[in-house]
């Protein structure tokens, strides 16, 4: 047994070291191909949902939008794709018989985390695309928000369906009480938390945010995952942080890149995924409050706008750019959201935990 974690230990950090060392090869070729193509906006995004007007949005980030390119995503989802493809080709067909210990795919555990990570940033990459081009008709260009949010939905349906007919899911662990059989409730609910991740995705707004954000919560989901025993779903989390690591090497002021679309959607409904495969699904607001809060700050200010006749309750959303406004500069408000991710993580962790121990 303690050889077999050792050995899990050294596969974790070698998937870990690959990833990041992947990623810093792909991204001269992907900086090379971004720029060469001006991929980036022509015009700069000054209405939000609805035809509001975005006065310090335009004043922080007017130029940035259209000098910096997006589909950075890219260097993320192409390193857990090369990496996927490698450890396949190894596994069948090295002679060495520890190599097939190194193919992390299984049916149960990465089969549907992968898929949702390539179809959400293809997704992703389409409507970055649609933006580049000015084309589409959503705010600042691109695919418009119905399609974007029916091909979320669709996601989730094929993803809830896997879950509950294909894997047997029926039940959902709550906090301090234990799992509860919810049956086909468990469809509508995996929808919901994948559409709520969607809507997460607006954290990608300053340089190094989404990044830094982000692989906290990762990192804690795959502590939760080895402590479940889903040693090949942890390999490929530590992959997509390793990426991430990489993205953020690169994404820190100033940013060669934006994540766009293609990155921040594929990790948002995959993290989803990953919570409902370790049965976290109800510590997810917890370990993710940061997008949480993003998210919600959205909503109430649209909310706001729309029935006290355009009053604001921030002087920009999401909240990330409130604090832009009231002076607070990029890089303060970058780390203090990093730390607050990892705060809200490590609780997350701990409250995930504590429960089990408990109950």
């Amino acid at each position: 047994m303690y050889l077999t974690h050792v050995f899990l230990i050294i596969k974790i950090v070698a998937f870990l070291s690959a990833s990041f060392v992947t990623a810093l090869l792909i991204e001269p070729f992907l900086t090379y191909f971004l720029y060469k193509y001006k991929a980036w906006k022509k015009k700069p995004r000054e209405e939000t949902i609805g035809g509001y007007k975005t006065p310090y949005f335009t004043k922080f980030h007017g130029k940035k939008e259209v000098s910096t390119p997006r589909m950075g995503g890219i260097l993320i989802w192409g390193t857990v794709l090369i990496l996927t493809v490698l450890t396949i080709i190894v596994s069948k067909f090295s002679p060495y018989p520890i190599s097939e210990k190194i193919n992390f795919l299984s049916r149960s555990q990465t089969w549907l985390p992968l898929f949702t990570l390539i179809a959400a940033s293809l997704l992703g990459l389409t409507d970055d695309l649609m933006v580049i081009k000015g084309n589409g008709k959503y705010v600042g260009g691109g695919m418009r928000f119905k399609w974007r949010l029916f091909l979320v939905v669709l996601i989730g349906v094929v993803g809830a369906l896997w879950f509950h007919y294909k894997l047997g899911w029926q039940s959902i662990y709550v906090p301090f009480y234990g799992n509860v059989n919810i049956d086909g409730f468990y469809i509508p609910l995996f929808i919901t938390v994948v559409l709520g991740a969607f809507s997460s995705g607006v954290v990608d707004g300053l340089d190094g945010l989404s990044a830094g954000v982000l692989a906290p919560i990762f990192g804690a989901l795959g502590v939760i995952a080895y402590s479940r025993g889903l040693y090949d779903l942890v390999t490929f989390i530590v992959i997509i942080i390793g990426a991430l690591i990489t993205y953020l090497w690169f994404n820190v002021p100033p940013a060669k890149f934006y994540m766009g679309e293609t990155g921040i959607l594929g990790l948002t409904t995959t993290m989803a995924v990953i919570a409902f495969l370790t049965n976290s699904a109800l510590f997810l607001p917890i370990i993710g409050m940061v997008l949480v809060i993003e998210s919600l700050s959205v909503m109430i200010q649209l909310i706001s706008k729309k029935f006290r006749n355009g009053k604001k309750v921030f002087l920009s959303a999401p909240i990330h750019h409130h604090f832009e406004a009231l002076g607070w500069s990029e890089s303060q408000i970058t780390m203090r959201f990093w730390i607050i991710s990892g705060v809200f993580s490590g609780l997350g962790l701990v409250l995930y935990f504590l429960s089990k121990f408990l109950y």
